[in-house]
């Protein structure tokens, strides 16, 4: 049994919005720019692998509040204030290991309806310290359950109280792998200019690999899905999922992925370094595992093109002491 969650974290500060709009108005200039963002190549890096093909890499941290995560989040709360199921008068609520809690804050803020993140105790501080900024609750549960432990208290929490909780829940959300085959798998596959042979992702609630990868395996056959887990239960590479020992999310959709790597965290925090230090990219360990398991994809396929996606980037602490 873990142990049960925390109070709400700064209970006694703003929730949110002090007076909520009569309508969330969705036709907004910062939500229009979510997206859009560039896929960079990565030469020294596969120079230093002996060359012969290409890294592209989508640079996701350049989004508004920081991650890919701001394309589901908007994805889920456009939905959601579509069918009337989020209008306002209740209070998202919901799991996450830190990036989409900062989207759908940043949302909350901007729009103006109250939110509430559940998130394991361990959770990255800077990334706390910014979901409060927006306004937003949040409530810490049991780090040794990671987020199978949050998902479980934001469940509980929206399941007793439904007239004030709307749950949209990530991990089990078409609109989240929607959001990425709508957006993210256009956008590679238009820069790439149709040249890719590759498509290697993080796996957390599944959403990335899911919907851009089925988009651009509907452009090219024989393009191979690669996915990206840490190597371990216990790990630093914040947002990936362990999937043979976590819950399983809906969101991932297996017939997908043709392979799966796993990446130990000191791997990801060495190529995590190099990023910074031979491309200029100061990114997060589960982007730095990505790359990690690009370049050793293109070693073993001279000639391909590998596009991958950097989630968000780097922190100014790292607790392996790295960049």
């Amino acid at each position: 049994m873990g142990a049960a969650p925390s109070r709400v974290a700064g209970a006694m500060a703003p929730v949110g919005p002090t007076a909520v709009a009569p309508a969330l108005r969705l036709d907004d200039p910062l939500l229009r720019a979510i997206g859009g963002t560039p896929l960079l190549p990565l030469p020294r890096i596969v120079a230093a692998a002996g060359g012969g093909f290409e890294i592209l890499a989508k640079a996701e941290f350049l989004n508004p509040s920081g991650s890919v995560k701001d394309r589901a989040a908007l994805g889920i709360v456009r939905r959601a204030v579509e069918e009337g199921s989020l209008d306002g008068r209740r209070t998202l609520v919901d799991a996450s290991s830190g990036n989409t809690a900062v989207a759908y804050a940043m949302l909350g803020a901007r729009l103006g309806f109250r939110v509430e993140l559940v998130l394991p105790r361990n959770a990255n501080p800077e990334r706390v310290g910014r979901i409060r900024a927006y306004g937003a609750r949040v409530v810490f549960t049991d780090p040794l359950e990671g987020t199978d432990g949050a998902q479980r208290e934001a469940l509980r929490r929206a399941t007793e109280d439904p007239a004030r909780y709307f749950h949209p829940d990530q991990y089990n959300n078409r609109s989240n792998p929607d959001a990425h085959y709508a957006t993210t798998g256009p956008e590679i596959w238009r820069q790439s200019r149709g040249r890719l042979t590759h498509f290697v992702a993080g796996v957390g609630t599944g959403g990335t690999i899911s919907g851009a990868g089925r988009f651009l395996k509907e452009q090219q056959r024989s393009l191979e899905v690669v996915g990206v887990e840490p190597s371990g239960p216990m790990h630093g590479l914040e947002g990936l999922k362990h999937l043979p020992t976590a819950l399983r999310p809906s969101t991932y959709d297996g017939r997908v992925v043709d392979r799966t790597v796993r990446v130990a965290t000191e791997d990801a925090a060495e190529m995590r370094s190099r990023l910074a230090e031979e491309e200029g990219l100061v990114v997060g360990l589960s982007a730095a595992a990505a790359v990690l398991v690009s370049v050793e994809v293109g070693r073993r396929a001279p000639g391909s093109v590998v596009a991958t996606v950097l989630p968000d980037a780097g922190h100014a602490v790292d607790p392996l002491g790295g960049v």
